[in-house]
Order: C-alpha cells, then structure tokens, then sequence
C-alpha cells in the first residue's frame, strides 16, 4: 500500500506544479488518509516537492480501525494534543521556504483560514480547489478491494437478518442489530446510520429508525453500508414480511426492480453521468411515479459516502473506469410504503464484463 500512496502523492505533486504552486496543505480527513493511509483524527498533511510532512497531534486516537500509516517517505511531525495540526504544517511549510502553498479552502473555516495564514508567514496562499477529489473519483485497485470486503460484510450481515424472526420487533432495534453484525463481521463501524422503515416507512429515503414494530403485511425497507479500512459502500433492499405479498406490493416491487436494472446497465465510461438517471427515471414515469422520485438516482461512493460524480438529471459529466457509484431509485406512497432497491457497483467497460456489481443480497420480493 505504500507504493500506492506514494504514486498518489506523486499525481498531487504535478498537479502543484501545474497551478505554480510549490507545496500543498491537505487538511480534509478523507485525503489525507487517501494520500497517507493515516486515519487518526486531527492530522494534516504538508506535501512539497521533495517531502511529505504528516502533522499529527500527540496522543490521537484512530477514527476507526484498520490500516497505520508506516510509509518511510513520510516524515510524522508531533503536535501538542490540543494543537491545530494544520498551523504546525502551516509552521513547517514556512520553515522550508515554501513560496506558494495552496491550501484546501473548502475545508477551512474563514478563522482557520486566517490562523493558517499567519502561521505560514510570508508563504503565499492559494487554493488547491478539490484537487484531491477529483484525484479520489477514479479507484485503483487496492481501493476496489476495500470496497468489495466492506460489500460482503454488508451483505453477510442482512442476510443474517432475514433467517431471524422480524414480527414484533422495532425499527430501532433491527437498526441497531444490523450495526452489530456488520463489526462483528469486521467492519470498522457502519458506513452510515442503518435505515429501517416497515409499514408506510418503508422506502423512504434517509428514514430513522423509530419504535414502529413490525407487523404482518408490511413493507420492509433496510439501507445500511460497512465501512471497511475507511471505505464505504451502500445496499437497499424491500421485503415483505409474513404472508403472500399484496397485489400493489408486487406491482411496486417489479417497477422499482426494473427502474433500477435499468439505471445498473445503463453505467459504462464515456457514458454521460445523467444517462442512467434518465434510464430509471423514465420506467417510474411511464408508470405515473416519476414525481414521487425527486432524488437523484445515485452517486459516488469511497473514502466518503458521498462522493463525485453525481448521478442526476441535470449532471453533463462523463462516467470513468473504475469509479464506484450507488444505483438507487425508489417510489414511497404516503400513507402505505415504498420500495427501495440500491446497489454499489463499479463502472467497468463491456470488454470487462461491465459494471461489477459488489451488493449481491437478492432483489427479489421475499416473503420474510
């Protein structure tokens, strides 16, 4: 994995280059662990042309587990435990004769912005503008390895779920269940809070957990993702649970599924990035459905759970090789559910086999 660092630090060097600037200051937690594999809270990450500089508070505890930064390229800076690791970079940067130091403006506030200033002294700031995402799009893959493992945990973890009893249990605690098996499977901690909606919860999106039990008949809607030596994914399934489903429920069910087998086969490079959105979409509109569906269809997906590029209606980029992206449409009815099916894959061309998908769990309407 240092060889993999090493060469990303490599692409941001030429970048500072290309902009004129002789150093960069990463501060954003998500890439300093993309360039560093650091994941302790707190640190910032001074890259000039011939050092990499990692400032990092003494004492620090992990974020989450999973890999310690050990490469010998990289130089660790000790701070004071209650010091900002970007003013003692800042500081170093300085020390060095940095003349143009371009910073991750999007990360800072406008006070520590200042306070970074003043602790570069003379040293000219710019901005580095998300250099370091857009260099995160397009997975090596190292990455793609890490986002498979978290996918099985995931998976591992909600298949467990479905061969237990669900009737009488809340949200709250399916939730919370969903949590435990996935670290217990190994995962680092869940990629974000579980989601699980019964009844006319069910299918929305970003749903919290209530005290709702669940009953016979219900919709049954579970979101969840593992995070895996700091990568994420994202999974939805719909189940029905007790008896035979209802007739509107199989309609629901077969709309969404081929809403999103459309959006999954629509991925490829070249492809512009509102393309599967649009294949989706226009399923639920034909159906009536489209205005229930204002989210857009998917995203990127990594070291954050949200990440470029976004899957939209309004979106005119273009998909590459090797990007992970979420592919989730979903119709909620108020008052009596929804459906929602979403799966992590990643954009492969057809010579390939096209986009792998990592969420295997069955999309099929199970009776639970």
């Amino acid at each position: 994995m240092s060889d993999a660092h090493s060469a990303r630090r490599e692409r941001l060097r030429e970048h500072c280059s290309a902009s004129g600037a002789d150093a960069a200051l990463v501060t954003r937690p998500a890439n300093v662990r993309y360039l560093t594999g650091c994941p302790p809270v707190g640190a910032a990450l001074l890259l000039t042309r011939e050092r990499a500089v990692l400032a990092l508070p003494e004492g620090a505890e992990d974020a989450e587990s999973g890999e310690r930064q050990t490469d010998p390229e990289v130089t660790r800076l000790p701070v004071p435990a209650e010091a900002d690791a970007a003013f003692a970079a800042a500081e170093a940067a300085a020390r060095l004769r940095v003349r143009d130091l371009a910073v991750e403006e999007h990360d800072l506030t406008v006070t520590r912005h200042r306070a970074v200033a003043r602790s570069a002294g003379e040293v000219r700031l710019t901005d580095l503008d998300r250099a370091v995402e857009r260099l995160r799009v397009v997975k090596d893959e190292y990455e793609i390895a890490d986002l498979r493992i978290a996918a099985e945990i995931a998976d591992q973890a909600l298949g467990e779920l479905l061969e237990s009893i669900l009737v009488g249990r809340t949200e709250r605690h399916l939730a919370m269940e969903l949590e435990r098996r996935m670290i217990d499977h190994g995962a680092d901690r869940a990629a974000f809070p579980v989601s699980v909606g019964t009844g006319s919860h069910s299918g929305l999106e970003h749903h919290q957990p209530t005290d709702r039990r669940v009953e016979e008949g219900d919709f049954l809607t579970v979101a969840l993702g593992a995070r895996y030596r700091g990568y994420g994914i994202s999974t939805a399934r719909t189940f029905v649970i007790g008896a035979a489903p209802a007739a509107w429920q199989v309609e629901l069910h077969r709309l969404v599924f081929h809403a999103q087998r459309a959006g999954r086969e629509a991925l490829g490079p070249g492809v512009e990035q509102h393309v599967p959105d649009d294949a989706a979409r226009s399923i639920l509109q034909a159906a009536g459905h489209a205005e229930r569906s204002v989210h857009a269809l998917g995203h990127g997906i990594g070291l954050e759970i949200r990440e470029a590029p976004r899957l939209g209606p309004a979106d005119m980029g273009k998909l590459d090789n090797r990007v992970p992206v979420t592919v989730g449409p979903g119709v909620h009815l108020p008052g009596r559910g929804g459906v929602r099916i979403e799966d992590t894959l990643v954009v492969r061309p057809p010579e390939e086999g096209g986009p792998e998908l990592l969420t295997i769990t069955t999309k099929e309407l199970l009776a639970l």
